[in-house]
């Protein structure tokens, strides 16, 4: 793995000049010298990366996922998030465009998007999970990223760094929108999605050794659906108006009642079949969901 611990150290991997600014930079991906080989098989940065671009014949592999950037997509990189670049024939010519914003979290010092950017659920996104951006979102965000390159290249005075701040809120503002378009977009995949999610949990609960196992966490469900936890949950609730954990719960309750309304076990025993280590944490969970304790319901239904 080869870590990027400065703007500037990426600059010169790249054979691009150094950048205006040490702790920021606008690249212009038709720039970047193409590398025929010898690219490490896994990068990192320590600063934040901003894409909108598109690249034929250059996939990009993030953990362990590839992807191509065939279509304009805009993609985010927090720090210490692992990357690889190859290409995907070498046969065949590279061809890129698109900008790439990079900004090293010491330049967000003293500033509100310090104590804000990571509140962007996006961040944490794996990249095939990138957006998709029509030709008027496509255009909005080229507009922002010119006019921050505008004020880049200027000459760096004591309101360039407010100015390039106020401009990359508004882009990261419009980032937001435009994920939520997505998903209210994506009807079908999303209701897969949701499909696949029930399919899962249904055999999840049903399945023997649950006692042992304990309960699915988001990060499992997440991980078997080959989603990143908060686009899932983001996705399930626009699609749902629940969230992944409400819908483990939804599906938990749902085996609860089953077994206090057709069979004689415990409350005790029917707990601990569900993953429960602490009955009381079944009780409050169950009541929680039905204004009923687990008796309560037994009684009611009986």
């Amino acid at each position: 793995m080869r870590r990027f611990t400065t703007i500037s150290e990426f600059h010169a991997y790249v054979q691009l000049p150094p950048p205006q600014h040490p702790l920021f930079s606008v690249v212009d991906v038709s720039t970047v010298p193409h590398r025929d080989g010898g690219e490490p098989a896994s990068m990192v940065f320590d600063f934040y990366a901003i894409s909108v671009k598109r690249m034929r014949n250059v996939h990009i592999k993030y953990g362990q996922h590839p992807f191509d950037f065939d279509e304009g997509i805009l993609s985010f990189m927090a720090p210490s998030q692992v990357f690889s670049i190859m290409v995907a024939n070498p046969a065949e010519v590279v061809e890129k465009s698109g900008w790439v914003i990079y900004v090293h979290p010491d330049f967000l010092w003293n500033t509100t998007l310090a104590k804000t950017i990571r509140h962007y659920d996006f961040w944490d996104y794996s990249l095939k999970e990138t957006l998709f951006l029509s030709a008027r979102e496509e255009a909005t965000m080229l507009g922002l990223i010119h006019a921050i390159e505008q004020e880049y290249l200027a000459a760096i005075d004591r309101f360039s760094k407010p100015i390039i701040i106020s401009r990359l809120e508004s882009l990261l503002h419009y980032a937001d929108r435009f994920y939520h378009r997505q998903f209210l977009t994506r009807e079908k995949a999303n209701h897969e999605v949701l499909e696949r999610l029930e399919t899962l949990l249904q055999a999840y609960f049903n399945s023997p050794g649950l006692a042992e196992r304990g309960l699915p966490t988001v990060q499992y469900v997440a991980d078997c659906l080959h989603l990143s936890p908060k686009y899932l949950s983001n996705l399930l609730r626009i699609v749902t108006g629940q969230n992944t954990q409400q819908h483990i719960h939804a599906s938990l309750i749902t085996r609860a009642k089953e077994r206090l309304s057709a069979t004689e076990l415990t409350v005790s025993e029917i707990a601990y079949e569900l993953g429960f280590e602490h009955v009381p944490s079944f009780s409050k969970l169950f009541k929680a969901k039905t204004s009923l304790s687990p008796l309560e319901f037994r009684a009611s239904f009986n």
